[in-house]
């Protein structure tokens, strides 16, 4: 089983947004089963599982000390992908999530602030000796700040070539539990999502077949 790890310090850069719909792409790509778990207190994620009707992805409720130990009974039940939202902030916790990740994916969006907060977590992706990318989130399309987030990014790691660009769709797809690839396929919004799994799965070599809904 891979494990993707969704990781930044700034609030609102769609670590959320971007782990449900990656969830979900790679189970309707026949990657699955997947399975998310949620680490934020906040529980946006949780929420946004609650909410849905489909029966996958699913979602694992575990305790962060016992995170390894649930990740080998997740491989062994026989989950493909693991995907894990962290919280907004710098902690001991999103240090102890890196360490298990086959991927830390960085959200980021293409403003100085943005840029300037990236590189704590990207210490952190470092000194738990994990592989990292970024994923710029929150484009606007053809602005020019954009282009030159993705070459001020590409300094510092590998970036994906598909950004994630501020539509409307994205935010009212997880309002009833879904994603933009389930409220219109073919729109531009799950065109950038099924390239950011391509790019992920790449990243970590690995492509995995899909399940029922289910709390584990």
């Amino acid at each position: 089983m891979k494990t993707l790890v969704l990781a930044s310090q700034k609030g609102g850069a769609g670590k959320t947004t971007l782990a449900a719909h990656i969830a979900v792409a790679a189970e309707l790509a026949g990657a699955g089963p997947v399975v998310l778990i949620d680490t934020d207190p906040q529980g946006s994620l949780s929420a946004w599982w609650n909410s849905r009707e489909a029966k996958a992805p699913a979602l694992a409720v575990v305790a962060l000390d016992e995170l390894a130990e649930k990740l080998a009974a997740l491989a062994e039940a026989g989950f493909k992908l693991a995907v894990i939202d962290t919280p907004p902030a710098i902690t001991a916790a999103i240090t102890q999530v890196a360490k298990l990740a086959d991927l830390i994916l960085i959200p980021t969006r293409p403003s100085p602030h943005d840029l300037r907060a990236v590189g704590s977590t990207v210490d952190i992706a470092k000194d738990a000796g994990r592989p990292f990318a970024f994923v710029v989130t929150q484009a606007k399309p053809t602005a020019r700040l954009t282009v030159q987030a993705v070459a001020a990014l590409s300094a510092h790691g590998p970036v994906a070539p598909a950004i994630a660009h501020d539509r409307v769709d994205y935010a009212a797809s997880m309002v009833d539990g879904r994603t933009v690839q389930e409220t219109d396929a073919k729109g531009r919004s799950a065109e950038e999502v099924g390239q950011l799994l391509a790019f992920v799965q790449e990243r970590m070599s690995g492509k995995t077949k899909s399940r029922k809904k289910e709390t584990v």
